[in-house]
């Protein structure tokens, strides 16, 4: 009867540890963005952003589109402006239809998942930001 309990008490701590040292199980988030224009700029452009973000490997992989007044400058995700989340990763391609990838660090996916983040895509005639989009959970 000894020999049964103790084979089952190891079968336990066995099986617990097992559990506990398994890895978390990777999720591919979904996410979306619309672009409107930005505040007082008086733009009439619009688009639209999807991307998927890997929890395991923090690859944020992003695809979309928008019509604009002029021509794409510059675009950029953008995390809160300050604080251990806060983040900035520039688009590389940015003309419509545009696409991409990036490696977050983990506060930046934090951020990201936290629904803190927007887009921004600036043109020649609103440098600052012609359009603009809240990066949302989405599927």
């Amino acid at each position: 009867m000894a020999k049964a309990s103790f084979c089952t008490g190891f079968f336990i701590v066995a099986a617990a540890f097992a559990v506990a040292s398994a890895p978390a199980q990777a999720e591919t988030l979904q996410f979306k963005a619309d672009l409107k224009p930005v505040a007082g700029t008086g733009s009439t452009g619009s688009g639209s952003l999807a991307a998927e973000y890997d929890t395991d490997s923090k690859k944020l992989t992003w695809r979309g589109s928008y019509t604009i007044s002029t021509y794409a400058t510059s675009a950029s995700f953008h995390g809160p402006a300050s604080g251990p989340r806060s983040g900035f990763v520039r688009m590389r391609n940015i003309d419509s239809p545009f696409d991409g990838t990036a490696i977050l660090s983990p506060p930046q996916g934090a951020g990201l998942v936290a629904g803190e983040w927007t887009v921004v895509i600036r043109t020649a005639r609103f440098p600052k930001g012609e359009l603009i989009g809240q990066v949302v959970r989405g599927n």
